[in-house]
């Protein structure tokens, strides 16, 4: 297995070049992002993973952690246009973020979140009724991201969209799904293609010290996918206590700021316009 390292001082993004094995459900990685945190205390650590040892198959998988103990440094926020769709990238560079990674589920044809989305209590998308072909994957929107007023962030089972509308306790929600673990135990997850084939992914978990976007690149000859029992074992494997699904596939990104897109979109045009996408920003101290 190889594992890309490089150094990003510019924006404090450490690249950790590390070598081992993951062998997915026996806990020997249940410390590697504990690693990461070890290695950046108290920066961005970034590492990224390319193996055929993990599912019998071949995985690209990227992953930017962020120590809890550095929210004094950076934070949360989204980055969205309520009606055009643009590249996560585009979105992270108008922000002046850290880094990036894409966000929820999207209309490709109209624009906008498909699911709950609100920001500084306004709503600016609704959940959207969906075709039947795609109901199913409505159902599996049961998790929402969270970012709090101190611009951190909360992994949790989704509230309705009353709830969250009249709360005011939230900078952002974003409703996404389906949620892949909660307190350290894998989630139910109902029987269906979207969950049991192969695809790119996005994800985003809560560890005990820090938070972790995650990219695994797929559709690809060097990068297989994973379904999402498969996404469970490995988020679970590597020390992930909260963790939630995004809009994968050909949107399926991960960006930095001297580095540009570091995973591989699988769209052979490249990186797909996106509804929304989450960003690390580093926080201006007056």
């Amino acid at each position: 297995m190889k594992i890309n390292n490089y150094n990003e001082m510019k924006t404090k993004i450490s690249i950790l070049f590390v070598l081992l094995t993951i062998s997915v459900g026996y806990g020997q990685n249940s410390n590697l992002i504990g690693q990461l945190i070890e290695t950046n205390k108290d920066s961005i650590g970034f590492l990224q993973i390319k193996t055929n040892s993990i599912f019998n198959s071949n995985q690209e998988i990227s992953l930017l952690t962020l120590p809890k103990n550095s929210f004094n440094k950076f934070g949360f926020q989204f980055g969205y246009n309520k009606t055009e769709l643009k590249t996560t990238s585009s979105f992270a560079k108008n922000k002046n973020a850290v880094a990036a990674i894409n966000g929820g589920f999207f209309n490709m044809k109209n624009g906008g979140s498909v699911t709950y989305f609100e920001i500084n209590d306004t709503v600016i998308n609704r959940k959207k009724n969906q075709s039947p072909k795609k109901q199913l994957i409505d159902s599996l929107m049961n998790g929402a991201i969270i970012i709090t007023k101190g611009s951190e962030i909360i992994i949790e089972p989704a509230n309705s969209e009353q709830y969250y509308e009249s709360s005011e306790q939230e900078s952002a929600v974003l409703i996404t799904g389906p949620l892949l673990l909660l307190n350290s135990e894998k989630t139910e997850i109902p029987d269906s293609k979207f969950v049991n084939n192969r695809h790119p992914r996005t994800c985003l978990c809560t560890s005990k010290k820090s938070i972790v976007l995650i990219t695994i690149d797929g559709r690809q000859k060097e990068a297989d996918g994973m379904n999402l029992i498969e996404t469970q074992k490995f988020l679970l494997s590597i020390g992930c206590i909260n963790a939630i699904n995004l809009d994968g596939g050909g949107s399926t990104t991960m960006w930095t700021k001297n580095r540009g897109v570091v995973n591989s979109p699988s769209d052979k045009s490249g990186e797909r316009a996106v509804a929304n996408a989450l960003l690390i920003m580093k926080k201006q101290h007056h």
